[in-house]
């Protein structure tokens, strides 16, 4: 069973950084894309960076030039460095991974529990 934990959450003051990591655990036999999204109250969920194979980088021009997303494909997992942070990024960070769990399956899209970056004096 493929499980994805976040860590790096918490409350951070304007102009502060932040590094978001987003751990896997389970059988996983590959990995294709790799994205970070956030929640802010009453607002939909909207995508903020993906990273696709090699090394391709897409970001929201929200956050361009703000946050980098990052991948360690020996460890299977995915980084969001947050800097310059804003209060309109406080939102609940959720990754989002597309999984291959075993040579003989397909490809399903995993989601993390989500970790709270308030920004915030």
């Amino acid at each position: 069973q493929v499980q994805l934990v976040e860590s790096g959450g918490g409350l951070v003051q304007p102009g502060g950084a932040r590094t978001l990591s987003c751990a896997t655990s389970g059988s996983i036999f590959s990995i294709n894309a790799m994205r970070w999204y956030r929640q802010a109250p009453g607002k939909e969920r909207e995508l903020v960076a993906a990273i696709t194979p090699p090394n391709r980088a897409n970001y929201a021009d929200s956050v361009k030039g703000r946050f980098t997303i990052s991948r360690d494909n020996a460890k299977n997992t995915v980084y969001l460095q947050m800097n310059s942070l804003k209060p309109e990024d406080t939102a609940v960070y959720y990754c989002n991974l597309d999984i291959k769990p075993d040579w003989r399956d397909g490809v399903y899209t995993y989601w993390g529990q989500g970790t709270q970056v308030t920004v915030s004096s």
